[in-house]
Parts: structure tokens; C-alpha cells; sequence
């Protein structure tokens, strides 16, 4: 059964020292490890692997991380968290902002980046046994709909395909259309259990609005299906 299914974790660095310790901690705790030190061996292991999460350095010699985050999102729906040994927000915007779920600024903490890890892992999906009675109707928003059994986005009957941290996002939205959240409020739903500098980051939040918002077509200067409350935050639009 899936439940007996070690989680597996690729990571992705040019440093074999801190690959090692890494590799050792996730192993420790459970976690079935794989490890490519370049962005090309990350990316035949990736699509080799299907690996749950994949820990990925921004910085990789040759294809970099942002690269190698975006050609992986072409194929793959795994959680990516970023690895940057410059805290500048300019890098981690961009990493973000092609489909990564999470960063840690170097140096870090083993122990803390598994519990990253982890905390991943732990947000929150449809359970697999969930039958047509007990799953939640459509959600439907103009020509939005999420389907939150199928953990499927559509507009205009086209589906969209979303990140994980995405859809999340959405789904928090849409589950109380007419709550309008603070990025805070959000970060505690879609990030919750995260510690260090993401779990009050509320940048975090802005960016996947903006990343969500292009996938589904949506103009923030007139948007329709995720809107802006000056001052406050994000809400849904009308239903």
C-alpha cells in the first residue's frame, strides 16, 4: 500500500560534503534518498525516481536550479525546495516563481531541513480511499472550477496544471469564498508547520497569487477568480 511506501527525496548540490550530511539525516529518518550533483543527472534521476520531494541548490554549475525547477514542473508535480547560499530576495523570488514550494538560505541546519522536508509532505490532500459521497462538490467560479476530489483546476473546461503550493492555495480560497484571508492567515494554512524565515514570510504568499493567477488567466489589474482586498489580502471572487 502507499502508506508502507518509504517517502523519497532527491537531492540536488554541487557540495558532495553537504550532500553527504543531508543524504545521512534523511536517510536516518526514513526517507529513500537519491542524489545528482548537476542539473542534467537531477533530471533523468527525477523523471527515473518520481521522487516525492526534491531538494535543489539554486546555485548548480552549468543548468542552474531555476532551470532545472522548470523543466522539471514540465513532467513532475513533486514538492521542490530551493537551496540558495545568497539570502538575496531577488533569488528566491525567481526560484518561487517557477514552481518551487518552499527555500532555505545556506548555511542551514540538517535536522532543520528534514523537518522542511517533512513539513512538506505533511500538507494536507484528498485521501485516496474518499468516495463520491463523501468528497465535496465542484467549486465553481465563473469559468473556474476546482474540483477538489480530483485535486483538478479547470477554466473554460480546459484543465490547468498546478504546483502543489498552487493548488493548495487555491483550495484554501475557495473552500470559504467569502472569507477574505490575510497572507498571514494563508501562510498558516498552506505553510503551516514551517519553520525559520518562510513561516512569516509573507512574500511567499504574493508570489504563488501571481504565479496562480497567470496559469489561470486571470488579469490582477481586473481580476475574477482571485482578488485583492487593499490593506487585507486575498479572497475569491464572486461565484
Amino acid at each position: 500500500m502507499g502508506s508502507d511506501k518509504q517517502p523519497s527525496v532527491l537531492v540536488v548540490d554541487d557540495e558532495p560534503s553537504l550532500v553527504r550530511v543531508v543524504e545521512g539525516y534523511l536517510t536516518t529518518d526514513g526517507f529513500t534518498v537519491r542524489t545528482a550533483g548537476d542539473g542534467e543527472t537531477a533530471l533523468a534521476l527525477a523523471r527515473e525516481s518520481e521522487p516525492d520531494v526534491v531538494v535543489l541548490d539554486l546555485g548548480l554549475p552549468g543548468m542552474d536550479g531555476v532551470e532545472v525547477c522548470r523543466q522539471l514542473r514540465t513532467f513532475s508535480s513533486c514538492y521542490v525546495l530551493m537551496l540558495t547560499a545568497r539570502a538575496d530576495e531577488v533569488d528566491m523570488l525567481i526560484g518561487l516563481a517557477v514552481g518551487a514550494d518552499d527555500y532555505v538560505t545556506k548555511p542551514f541546519s540538517a535536522r532543520a531541513l528534514v523537518a522542511r522536508v517533512r513539513t512538506l509532505l505533511r500538507r494536507p490532500r484528498t485521501p485516496a480511499g474518499a468516495t463520491a459521497q463523501e468528497a465535496p462538490e465542484a467549486r465553481v467560479f465563473g469559468d473556474l472550477t476546482v474540483d477538489v476530489p480530483a485535486r483538478e483546476v479547470r477554466v473554460a473546461g480546459s484543465l490547468v496544471a498546478l504546483t502543489r503550493t498552487e493548488y493548495d492555495l487555491l483550495e484554501a480560497l475557495s473552500g470559504s469564498p467569502r472569507i477574505v484571508f490575510t497572507r498571514q492567515q494563508l501562510l498558516d494554512r498552506v505553510w503551516k508547520d514551517t519553520t525559520g524565515s518562510a513561516a512569516s514570510d509573507e512574500h511567499l504568499v504574493d508570489i504563488h497569487v501571481g504565479h496562480l493567477r497567470r496559469k489561470l488567466g486571470d488579469d490582477p489589474r481586473d481580476a475574477r477568480y482571485v482578488l485583492t482586498v487593499r490593506g487585507v489580502g486575498y479572497r475569491m471572487g464572486p461565484g
